[in-house]
């Protein structure tokens, strides 16, 4: 993903040294992660001058030898708002579950929690209670970021969940994909049930068995 170079340690490092060494090892790189090492931000100005680093959107930056997945928007959001879930539209096309390819990244917040004021990448947020928003999310690795994002069998539920937002036809595709992937019938039944949606889904299912 990244080319490999020593830049060695941080503490043997002078202040661009150590800024690059942090964006090897954590991907894409927040003005905020300086702070952590008190490194001024105007080192990441200097480096991004100097081509150094390469800015891909306001306050994020990566080595300029880095390959951007077809992800990287939610590398991008999940730094943005590292509380938050890639959920619905954005994590079906994360699992491969649709076609659609989402302008937004879709990202579920505690219902109570305070609505993130971030310009890029575009978010649609949704509010999912406590419980909704702790099961049935993995953590995935994308460019060196972690990834919080809903199962396959929790987006399919949420979708039906949510299906007045962004249409039925939109969720039963969902399932009929979950279905020729042949994933977990249990673990989709389980979802349905936090979701409170397994009446909704019950005939849509019993049609593709």
């Amino acid at each position: 993903m990244y080319k490999h170079r020593r830049y060695g340690t941080p503490r043997s490092l002078g202040a661009e040294g150590k800024v690059l060494a942090l964006a090897h090892k954590m991907g894409v790189l927040r003005t905020q992660d300086l702070a952590a090492h008190n490194i001024p931000r105007v080192i990441l100005t200097r480096l991004h001058q100097k081509a150094r680093l390469r800015r891909v959107a306001r306050g994020l930056y990566v080595l300029p030898g880095a390959d951007l997945s077809e992800h990287h928007t939610l590398a991008e959001a999940c730094k943005r708002v590292p509380h938050g879930v890639v959920c619905l539209l954005s994590a079906l096309r994360f699992h491969g579950l649709t076609t659609q390819s989402p302008f937004e990244v879709w990202m579920a917040i505690d219902i109570k929690a305070r609505k993130p004021r971030v310009q890029a990448p575009p978010l649609h947020i949704v509010r999912f209670s406590r419980t909704a928003l702790r099961f049935g999310v993995e953590k995935r690795s994308v460019e060196g970021v972690t990834v919080h994002v809903t199962s396959p069998a929790k987006t399919v539920a949420d979708c039906f969940k949510y299906r007045n937002k962004i249409g039925l036809d939109v969720a039963v595709e969902a399932l009929k994909d979950y279905r020729r992937a042949r994933k977990s019938l249990d673990e989709l039944w389980k979802a349905a049930g936090i979701c409170r949606v397994a009446s909704v889904m019950r005939p849509y299912l019993e049609a593709l068995a």
